[in-house]
């Protein structure tokens, strides 16, 4: 059985009022006490002054007639002899029997105490003095008493106090229940927004409060997370339709020429099919990877990041690759970069493979360091690109009407993952102004 409450907001109103009534009892105990104390206190002092004036009077002989009251029968004073006999009182103890059997020995003549009588309702509380006048056997006692207050005697006193705590007690669980329900308002709205959230809707995001405190920094945290949840799926549904739309073209080519091999074999050249159908399919291996490719960049894989030089690795890269232009290099040197070396690697190629298909003589590459960034261009000598198209190359599939044909040679994927490695790296690549042909420009943080 299920004995705590499921809510926060209910447990959190619960261990408040529990603590508000713990902590208001132990209070309320100790204000009872401490007005019995006060109270008790006061009365004896008033029932003192009198037993000791007339206990005096009565030792000295100055005793004249009734005691005189001075305080209107609330305190009451009374001359008892032994065997129980009132000889003198004030006139509100006149009538009335000796107000306690309490007789002090000669040892102890003075006696305060309190002492009550009869049965609720009428149950009647004193605080009473009592003074032995002498040490003699025969000696009279002088008792002086207050009545209590009867809030002190009936419990009423007690009631009020439990009252008072009870009552301070809802209102601590309803100060908490209001307050701890203002604050996770905010997070029954995120937990409601993300319900709604489906996979075939990630672009929604849950409301996110003011402030610095957790409820804001967890509304922050979860959009965040559906930032990346939203690329990754949109990144995924890319690559479905990046290779279901690239692949159906040279798939359906290679079923053609071998459909039209196996329908008439005698008609065709069989070594130019089995070279078409080679061809097709190194494509189709081609476009593959480059998707593959493209859909683990950035994923946060497995692949281990070092220091790199760029300049090292550039000039590496430059140095492996035969190239029918001229290659001019300015390799600065120390530029380090951290990042996955066969990343950058791909990178740079893909750059000088779209610099040597376009340029027409010349392809620049330069490596720099300056304000904390790595500076990698790859600049060629060509026709350049238009503004208006500089965006449009990363692209996946964009080829520019000049030349970009399949023709070409490319997948029409080189660019797209170029700047999709950059961006994996903390980096940026775009194509910048330049006198003549295309220069495209990679930053990196620097090591």
């Amino acid at each position: 059985m299920r004995m705590r409450p499921r809510s926060i907001r209910a447990r959190d109103t619960l261990v408040a009022a529990v603590i508000a009534a713990l902590v208001l009892g132990v209070t309320a105990m100790g204000v009872d006490l401490a007005v019995r104390s006060a109270v008790e206190a006061s009365l004896l002092r008033q029932t003192q002054v009198d037993a000791r004036r007339v206990s005096g009077a009565v030792r000295d002989g100055t005793l004249d007639g009734p005691i005189r009251d001075g305080t209107r029968g609330r305190v009451l004073v009374q001359v008892v002899e032994p065997g129980g006999r009132v000889t003198n009182a004030t006139p509100a103890a006149t009538d009335r029997p000796p107000v306690s059997r309490v007789w002090p020995s000669s040892n102890l003549r003075v006696r305060d105490f309190t002492e009550c009588h009869g049965h609720w309702p009428d149950r009647e509380c004193l605080v009473a003095e009592a003074i032995r006048v002498s040490t003699a056997p025969d000696s009279v006692v002088v008792y002086s008493s207050a009545r209590l207050p009867s809030y002190l005697v009936n419990g009423l006193l007690e009631a009020v106090l439990a009252a008072s705590v009870l009552l301070l007690a809802v209102l601590a669980a309803w100060i908490t229940w209001r307050v701890v329900g203002r604050t996770l308002g905010p997070v029954e709205a995120i937990r409601a927004q993300l319900a709604e959230i489906s996979a075939t809707d990630l672009s929604r995001r849950v409301p996110q409060p003011a402030g610095q405190d957790e409820i804001a920094q967890l509304a922050r945290t979860a959009n965040q997370t559906l930032d990346r949840l939203e690329r990754a799926v949109a990144r995924q549904r890319q690559f479905a339709s990046d290779a279901s739309h690239e692949l159906r073209t040279p798939i359906a080519g290679l079923r053609a020429n071998l459909e039209d091999a196996s329908m008439h074999p005698d008609d065709n050249d069989l070594r130019a099919v089995v070279r078409s159908a080679l061809r097709d399919t190194d494509r189709l291996e081609s476009i593959v990877a480059d998707l593959l490719l493209l859909a683990r960049i950035g994923t946060g894989g497995s692949a281990a990041q070092e220091p790199i030089d760029l300049g090292a690795l550039a000039g590496a890269e430059v140095r492996r690759r035969t190239f029918t232009l001229k290659i001019v290099t300015e390799l600065g040197g120390g530029v380090m970069v951290r990042g996955v070396r066969m990343q950058l690697v791909r990178l740079l190629g893909n750059l000088l493979d779209n610099a040597e298909r376009y340029a027409e003589s010349l392809v620049t590459v330069e490596v720099t360091g300056a304000d904390g960034l790595a500076l990698l261009t790859v600049t060629d000598d060509g026709a350049g690109i238009a503004p208006a198209d500089r965006e449009r190359v990363f692209e996946r599939f964009t080829r520019l009407d000049r030349a970009r044909s399949r023709g070409a040679g490319g997948t029409g994927l080189g660019l797209a993952i170029a700047r999709e490695i950059a961006q994996a790296h903390g980096g940026t690549l775009r194509i910048e102004d330049h006198p003549a042909g295309a220069r495209f420009a990679l930053r990196l943080p620097l090591e």
